[in-house]
């Protein structure tokens, strides 16, 4: 039996849990997340697990990549696993209690029972790395003007100025980070060629083509379309038993930035796009509603981006209509 270890991650601290053949759980508590707690696991990891043993997480925030790339450099197989898969399986146990002990058993159990399902996590270039650092950062700050220019609504003369000065401070670092992504970019040959690719599709700006870049990563990873629409929960999500049929929508499992990042340029699309007009059309005379619109029209935008990605070749609107 190929050995799984589960780990449950933190922003500081991280828990281990292997499942041994008697059923029961082998674990470890609360070792530090950083180069000295990753020598500790590491150590345990000789001692109760075999070097092609596979070691299992879930992804929290960028909390896992550390201990990700360490132990990948070690030669140990990683899966990194969207946090919904282990959700569903911890409601299927009915599982009431949750620590992070038992949250790195229920890694440990998922990833033995889907062993021969595991894909290998691969570290990703620093060039893209860099680039989803400035882009989430870039999103951080722009949240943040909003709240500052919801409180200047409803703020009392006596601290708006402060205010104030907090957005002029703001609209700078905006301002200086959009020039630092579109730096990166421009000085990464292959970022740029990316980047020159989605920017051929009508509806994607430079704003949206880095964020694009940022959160797909490797476009090879994906096996088609349909991974990528998934991967932004953009996958439609059926309500039907027995005789029911209740409302299509997108399933929302998956990356939330990208579909924040899809929501305008998919509006601006069905205006200038021709491929995603013609499909807008055709939905409208079948009876659809907006929104439903908008959602095929960010996962059509999402599919064609996916498509110049793979093929190396601009956006051809010929091409996508008849698709």
């Amino acid at each position: 039996m190929t050995a799984v270890v589960g780990v449950d991650i933190a922003k500081r601290t991280f828990d281990l849990a292997i499942l041994q053949p008697n059923g029961k759980h082998r674990t470890k508590s609360k070792l530090s997340n950083d180069r000295a707690g990753f020598a500790v696991f590491a150590d345990w990891l000789q001692r109760y697990a075999e070097s092609g043993a596979w070691i299992v997480m879930e992804a929290t925030d960028i909390y896992h990549e550390a201990l990700a790339e360490h132990f990948h450099g070690l030669g140990y197989r990683i899966a990194v696993l969207n946090p919904a898969q282990i959700a569903r399986y911890a409601q299927s146990q009915l599982q009431r209690s949750k620590t992070d002990k038992l949250d790195a058993k229920l890694v440990a159990t998922y990833g033995q029972l889907h062993v021969d399902q595991l894909r290998t996590w691969q570290p990703e270039p620093l060039s893209v790395r860099k680039l989803r650092a400035l882009t989430r950062r870039l999103e951080d700050l722009q949240s943040l003007r909003q709240m500052e220019l919801n409180r200047l609504d409803v703020s009392s003369a006596t601290v708006q100025n402060s205010i104030q000065a907090v957005l002029q401070r703001l609209d700078e670092q905006i301002a200086w980070t959009l020039e630092q992504i579109k730096r990166h970019i421009d000085d990464d040959p292959d970022l740029r060629g990316k980047r020159d690719l989605l920017v051929s599709i009508d509806g994607i700006a430079d704003k949206t083509a880095a964020l694009i870049l940022a959160e797909l990563g490797d476009i090879q990873r994906f096996t088609d379309a349909r991974a990528v629409t998934a991967f932004a929960g953009l996958d439609p999500r059926l309500q039907e038993s027995g005789v029911y049929r209740g409302h299509t929508g997108i399933s929302r499992t998956g990356s939330s930035r990208l579909r924040t990042a899809l929501y305008l340029p998919a509006v601006t699309a069905l205006t200038y796009n021709p491929a995603i007009k013609a499909q807008a059309e055709r939905l409208r005379a079948k009876g659809k509603k907006g929104k439903q619109t908008v959602c095929a029209a960010m996962r059509k935008l999402l599919g064609i981006a996916y498509g110049v990605l793979k093929s190396g070749k601009p956006f051809d609107p010929a091409l996508a209509i008849a698709r």
